[in-house]
């Protein structure tokens, strides 16, 4: 599976959280990045995914299939 197999939201964060945008893969528990603009907690979040995907296989841990297709 790549990152870019999973499905991602974006919101904006509010001003007391810092501002800027947050990037979150739903079926990767935690797995979630912020960036000043929404292409960039996008390119953040994927770098996140690839993270999350290379540490569960090294633990054993399954990783989840992507909810959609790409």
């Amino acid at each position: 599976m790549k990152p870019t197999d999973y499905l991602l939201t974006v919101r904006p964060l509010d001003e007391e959280d810092g501002g800027g945008f947050l990037a979150e893969a739903p079926d990767l528990p935690g797995c979630m990045s912020d960036g000043e603009t929404p292409q960039e907690a996008v390119t953040n979040v994927l770098d996140a995914i690839a993270s999350w995907i290379e540490a569960a296989e090294e633990q054993g841990r399954p990783v989840p299939k992507p909810s959609r297709a790409a």
